[in-house]
């Protein structure tokens, strides 16, 4: 079950019906405050969506929303009208927020992110860096390709991807496509999307082909797991 949390009306009756015609064996529920959503449902919640105006909210109910609903990925609903620093900010200091769900985006796209958190994925936007928590720089916003275009972090490595990243990864370094990663692993092409706009974030690259570089150069030093 996939719970949303807004008053605001962030997600569309039409989002939400094209959510359950995409994950039919996926029920939502909509509820316009935090402590309505503090209850047992008839199933259990895998994902919590939290418009970003009611996250002060949200954190302050965390250990409720936690016992209430242990299996769930909670994610910050990021407006088509907020800045991205907004949202960003809330997840780099939240224990209870690890994603953001952008509203501005593709639908087929929107659906892979729901779909790779429906999973138990985090997501974060292309571009945003979120490092408070290491006193990192802040968010960056996002090149017109997805990329940021702002600081790198120079000291992330293929150390840091997980097991499915890798395995995205070295696909992408022997020069397959989306729609051969895809089949090959039995995902859709927007979910490989998905993992290469993460791989490219944590390795602080700009694009597949420099992520395929830093993989190839990281494998021939053996370097892969230190």
């Amino acid at each position: 079950m996939m719970l949303i949390v807004t008053s605001t009306g962030s997600v569309s009756k039409r989002l939400i019906d094209a959510v359950e015609r995409e994950f039919p064996w996926v029920l939502v529920e909509q509820v316009e405050s935090v402590s309505a959503g503090c209850r047992a449902f008839a199933h259990p919640v895998a994902l919590i969506l939290v418009d970003v105006a009611l996250v002060q909210e949200a954190e302050a109910a965390a250990a409720m929303l936690a016992r209430v609903h242990p299996q769930a990925l909670a994610a910050v609903i990021e407006p088509y009208d907020k800045m991205q620093a907004t949202s960003f900010s809330a997840v780099a200091d939240s224990a209870l927020f690890r994603s953001v769900l952008p509203m501005d985006m593709r639908l087929d796209i929107w659906l892979s992110i729901i779909r790779l958190m429906l999973c138990g994925g985090e997501y974060l936007p292309p571009g945003s860096v979120v490092g408070a928590r290491a006193g990192e720089p802040g968010p960056s916003m996002p090149a017109h390709n997805g990329v940021s275009s702002g600081p790198r972090k120079a000291e992330s490595s293929v150390a840091e991807l997980t097991a499915r990243e890798l395995q995205i990864l070295e696909m992408v370094s022997r020069g397959l496509q989306n729609k051969l990663i895809a089949a090959g692993l039995g995902l859709s092409e927007h979910t490989v999307k998905i993992h290469l706009h993460n791989i490219i974030r944590k390795l602080g690259v700009h694009n597949r082909t420099e992520a395929a570089a830093r993989f190839r150069n990281a494998r021939n030093g053996n370097v892969l797991f230190d």
